[in-house]
């Protein structure tokens, strides 16, 4: 295979298959060529990934090693993604009245799901996770994209249980949005005993929600090592809980001047 068709198919197995990780052995027999012409087609492909600013590749050596790609997004792109949903959501016609904003069309549009999405895998990849868990409905795109990227397998946390699921674990936690006592529940099938994961979810105001899935977790003893959130309301400065990543805050919404003030979390 010639070098231009070699590095080619590199790029397209990768990006078809992101954060899997390849022994340098599979690559060597599929384009029956040394380790050393591997080493330099990857390092070619790597920068063209960081150039573009769209992950890069980790290699490792040693029992276990090998390489992965690793999706990301570049600083330019993580602002121009957060000056995108600032403008979108500043838009006075998304008050709905009490308080809450009309963002299903934003949790559903590809492209910026993708995004939000390869800021999380950035930010998360090398945790170690065992899976991706979300609570439904609107959260499930980013957490789907999320997942997929960081090739591990999604968990839905539901509103109600579901006889199709089979057993369930369920618990009681207090909204603060709805300001009322709600339920999820969990399948017992869906996780592993002692297992890790990734909360990702569309928006949280108080906590309360993400303060559930842990709860529901911690039935299996399931650690919840990071959660990362589209949107975080600035109000109540207290949240229930503490380790989460936003994209963009919301800092103010005014019914009455019909006026909605949102900014970048300038930490990513």
């Amino acid at each position: 295979m010639k070098k231009n068709n070699r590095i080619g198919a590199l790029v397209d197995e990768l990006t078809n298959n992101p954060c899997r990780l390849y022994d340098s052995k599979h690559f060597c027999e599929k384009f029956g060529i040394a380790k050393s012409s591997l080493s330099e087609d990857i390092k070619l492909v790597n920068e063209v990934f960081v150039e573009n600013g769209t992950g890069h590749i980790e290699s490792s050596s040693g029992v276990g090693g090998g390489i992965r790609y690793v999706p990301g997004i570049s600083e330019e792109g993580i602002r121009k993604l957060q000056d995108k949903l600032i403008d979108k959501l500043e838009d006075p016609s998304r008050l709905l009245g009490g308080g809450f904003l009309y963002t299903s069309d934003l949790m559903y549009d590809g492209k910026l799901v993708d995004g939000m999405a390869r800021v999380f895998c950035q930010k998360f990849h090398s945790l170690g996770a065992d899976y991706v868990v979300t609570v439904e409905t609107k959260g499930i795109p980013l957490a789907a994209r999320t997942a997929t990227l960081l090739n591990l397998p999604l968990v839905i946390i539901r509103r109600e249980s579901m006889y199709s699921e089979g057993s369930t674990v369920s618990i009681n936690y207090f909204s603060g949005s709805s300001d009322r006592i709600q339920k999820m529940s969990i399948a017992k099938r869906a996780v592993s005993q002692g297992a890790k994961a990734i909360v990702i979810d569309d928006f949280m105001r108080g906590g309360g929600s993400l303060k559930g899935v842990v709860e529901i977790l911690g039935e299996f003893d399931i650690e919840v090592l990071a959660s990362g959130i589209a949107i975080v309301s600035s109000e109540p400065a207290k949240k229930r809980v503490q380790n989460y990543t936003p994209i963009i805050y919301i800092d103010e919404i005014d019914e009455e001047n019909r006026r909605i003030a949102a900014r970048s979390n300038e930490t990513l």
